[in-house]
Order: structure tokens, then sequence, then C-alpha cells
């Protein structure tokens, strides 16, 4: 169904066909499991999911699979062989709709991406300090 304007998670699964909500709920649940301190809201029209200020995902439901945001390019260095199955465009990973949410894979990936946002140098300041 794509990106459209909500105000929470559950209006977005809400919104989307009935055939993917379950799905949808699947992967927020495990994304919710696998970073549970993260704040869960609505940014770029999607469900994210925020530490310490830093985005760690976003998900989006579309007609045949869903996807997940950003896929970074250590994201995708790390599961390389793990991501072969699936399409990965830029820094987006699509999974099909009619497979079983790859539970596993989905929280290693957020846990990882977690891991990046809270270790990653904040600002110009820390930019600095690298020289």
């Amino acid at each position: 169904m794509g990106m459209i304007e909500v105000d929470s998670v559950d209006d977005y699964i809400a919104v989307q066909p009935e055939a993917s909500r379950a799905v949808l709920e699947h992967l927020r649940n495990t994304i919710r499991k696998a970073v549970p301190a993260s704040d869960e809201v609505i940014s770029y029209k999607m469900p994210t999911y925020k530490l310490n200020g830093g985005t760690v995902l976003h998900f989006a439901g579309w007609k045949k699979y869903y996807s997940l945001y950003p896929a970074t390019a250590t994201v995708l260095a790390a599961f390389k062989d793990d991501l072969a199955p699936y399409e990965v465009v830029k820094s987006t990973i699509h999974f099909p709709l009619t497979q079983p949410v790859p539970v596993k894979l989905i929280e290693r990936i957020a846990k990882f991406r977690a891991k990046e946002v809270t270790e990653r140098p904040k600002g110009k300041a820390a930019l600095l300090k690298k020289r």
C-alpha cells in the first residue's frame, strides 16, 4: 500500500490491506522485542524505531512485499549471505509478504542497527575529535 499519512503505528497497520496486517504486526513485534528501549514513532510516513534520537529502522508495507530501511553498507556486508534470498534495492531490503517473517534475521538486523546508532559519533564535535 505504500506510504500514507497516519499518526501511529497502530493506524499505519490498520489501513494496510487485510492480507498484510498480520505480517506487519509480526514484523513490528519482532523489532520491538529486539530493541525494546527504542521509541516507536511515525517518520517519513513509516513506522520508525529510534534510539537516542537516531533511527534504528523504518518499515513499510507494499502490495507484494514489506521493506526494512536503512540497509546501511555495514548491514549489507554483515548480512550478505542471509540477505541473498531477498531483493535489496539501494538501502532497502524487500521481504515477500507470501513468505514467513524471517524473525531471527530481522532481530539480528535490528540489534545490529541499534548498535550502529548508539555507537556512532555524535555531531561535529565528535568528528573534530577524530582528527
